[in-house]
């Protein structure tokens, strides 16, 4: 017999039994103990009595609590007889789904880069990384919205039913409910579960990747043509407000690598935080592999790429606009100007840090810039002055799109000089509170 789903109708009655039954009085108001009386009664119960057990019901729970170990028991032994016939199968069951432990070595092949490596938009990074992720890491499994072609996140053969042991998923057009499946994945153990499509489109799985962070379910979200260097697609694609979206909701890692050592450390940390959903935000556009990249400091949430002795201004920045800042540094630097160079991979991190630390990276009474193309909103907190965009942006190629708004070494340059020249005559306020 052809195996097939089975679907059991049940048709119910909101709230039955009460005055209000079959309306929507009964879906989120409280119905008051008068009501609640009248349908205790209706329904056989004591009225008088509020948080109580039948005896013949609490016997019938205390004999499938019986019933339970028993049947615990017989799956141990059961167990016992698999993991002797098949000793490796039954180790990589108990890793992953007993232990839940990750295997030795998992990191050791991860691509490593330096400034002489070519330079690629971080969603091929994020390729690399993710193939080697895929074989040290046979529980990985996920796929994409109908745009692998574009997230390059096929990690092997297709998962169907003439090939079950394939581990790659063509979700179709529904990131709701790609992102809805991986979280059952997820909860039903031993997988790590992906979904990917465009960072602008994320906004059609937020319900489910809050359920994510709710949930505690370390799913790994990749969202590539993460900013307005997607180019040609225009407003409609470019994410100006998704960041700031996501980095509002609690228990979830926004990240935006700079280069090819930041992707490596950011899936590191998606990988290693089993309790917290992440979603990784990459380029389409070309970023060089910058000097002073790490992959283990990327664990910290922000961290000093490049620095000077007594660094008249500070440069926080995400993503490709990393670079932008390292070149305005160097203009800067002709002009007679020191600057210091912040990364920030993963801002949520950097807010866990230690003050001391945080202080370190970004000292008071220095002026810090932030630099980032999307909405400005949110980085009051790490910086005196942005630069960004706060409205939608345009539909040309990704270095025309950069030049409109202002987003290059030039452009930052001078903003730059303007705020060194503005706090050279007015105190520098400080951005740090005290954590208690």
């Amino acid at each position: 017999m052809e195996k097939k789903t089975t679907l059991l109708p049940f048709s119910t009655i909101i709230g039955f039994g009460s005055k209000f039954q079959g309306t929507e009085k009964v879906h989120g108001a409280p119905l008051g103990p008068e009501i609640v009386a009248k349908t205790k009664t209706l329904l056989g119960f004591d009225p008088a009595k509020s948080f109580f057990v039948d005896t013949d019901v609490a016997a019938r729970f205390e004999a499938r609590k019986a019933e339970g170990a028993e049947r615990e028991k017989a799956w141990n032994e059961l167990f016992k007889k698999y993991a002797a016939a098949h000793p490796d199968l039954a180790k990589e069951f108990e890793r992953r789904v007993i232990k839940k432990e990750l295997p030795q070595g998992w990191k050791d092949n991860l691509p490593k880069f330096t400034p002489a490596d070519k330079a690629v938009g971080t969603r091929k990074y994020s390729e690399g990384v993710l193939l080697k992720l895929a074989a040290a890491l046979p529980e990985i499994v996920g796929g994409s919205a109908d745009l692998t072609g574009s997230n390059y996140t096929l990690i092997g053969s297709d998962f169907q039913k003439d090939t079950p042991a394939g581990r790659y998923f063509r979700f179709g057009v529904r990131e709701h409910g790609m992102a809805a499946i991986c979280n059952g994945l997820f909860a039903y153990g031993g997988l790590i579960p992906f979904g990917a499509t465009f960072l602008n489109f994320m906004g059609y799985a937020q319900g489910a990747y809050r359920l994510s962070a709710l949930s505690h379910f370390g799913v790994l979200y990749i969202g590539t043509h993460d900013s307005i260097g997607l180019g040609e697609d225009g407003p409609t694609h470019q994410p100006i407000e998704t960041l700031e979206s996501i980095r509002a909701t609690p228990n979830i890692f926004t990240m935006r690598p700079a280069d090819g050592n930041e992707t490596t450390g950011c899936y590191i940390v998606a990988i290693e935080n089993r309790h917290t959903p992440s979603i990784l935000a990459f380029s389409r556009q070309n970023g060089p592999n910058l000097e002073g990249s790490t992959i283990e400091k990327v664990a910290k949430g922000a961290y000093i790429l490049q620095d000077v002795e007594k660094p008249q201004v500070i440069f926080i920045s995400t993503g490709t606009e990393v670079s932008i800042c390292v070149d305005a540094g160097k203009k800067l630097a002709e002009a007679g100007i020191k600057v210091r160079v912040v990364s920030m991979p993963i801002s949520e991190l950097f807010d866990q840090q230690p003050v001391d630390y945080k202080n370190t990276v970004l000292p008071d009474g220095i002026p810090i810039i932030s630099v980032e193309a999307a909405t400005t909103r949110g980085w009051a907190k790490y910086a005196h002055y942005s630069i960004g965009l706060d409205h939608w942006g345009a539909s040309a190629p990704a270095s025309q799109v950069y030049q409109k708004f202002g987003i290059t070494p030039d452009a930052v340059a001078n903003k730059a000089k303007s705020v060194v020249e503005y706090y050279s005559k007015n105190p520098v306020p400080s951005l740090h509170r005290p954590v208690f």
